[in-house]
């Protein structure tokens, strides 16, 4: 099976009390084997209240490019679904798994800067697995698609 990519894009932010830094494209190269294919990768999220150095809880939610929002890579016609985890501390490989387009809530910021520049680079983890099931009914190709992240102060 050829190379799969999940390109991750966070919309520009609507209000500065909230940000999502440091996400990368996922690549998972190419898969030879059926089984699990997990890739977590460490973001920076900040969510404070108003002007403050006060952490304010915070809402992901996680939408893909297939039908409907779907999380599912394509290729051509095809298409290869992808499970979608979050969990707000850094290397993690599994966390609350998110439900295309709704708000998963409950997640508390490690940080008070935009940046984390506070010494905590890196406060949540992103991870994308697709499963040993999907890729044993795939057929060989390139498959890629979206994956958007947006987070919400609470």
């Amino acid at each position: 099976m050829a190379a799969v990519l999940v390109a991750v894009t966070a919309p520009a932010p609507a209000r500065a009390n909230a940000r999502i830094t440091g996400l990368a494209d996922v690549n998972y190269g190419t898969i030879n084997t059926f089984s699990d294919q997990t890739i977590s990768q460490n973001v920076c999220v900040y969510s404070v209240f108003g002007n403050t150095n006060i952490r304010r809880p915070y809402s992901v939610r996680a939408t893909g490019n297939g039908t409907g929002g779907a999380f599912t890579l394509a290729s051509g016609a095809r298409t290869l679904p992808y499970e979608v985890r979050w969990d707000d501390a850094a290397n993690q490989t599994t966390g609350t798994q998110l439900t295309s387009g709704v708000n998963a809530a409950g997640f508390v910021t490690g940080t008070v800067t935009q940046t984390c520049s506070n010494g905590a680079n890196e406060n949540a983890s992103l991870i994308v697995t697709i499963t040993g099931t999907a890729l044993a009914t795939a057929t060989a190709g390139t498959y890629t698609g979206v994956l958007t992240i947006v987070i919400t102060p609470n």
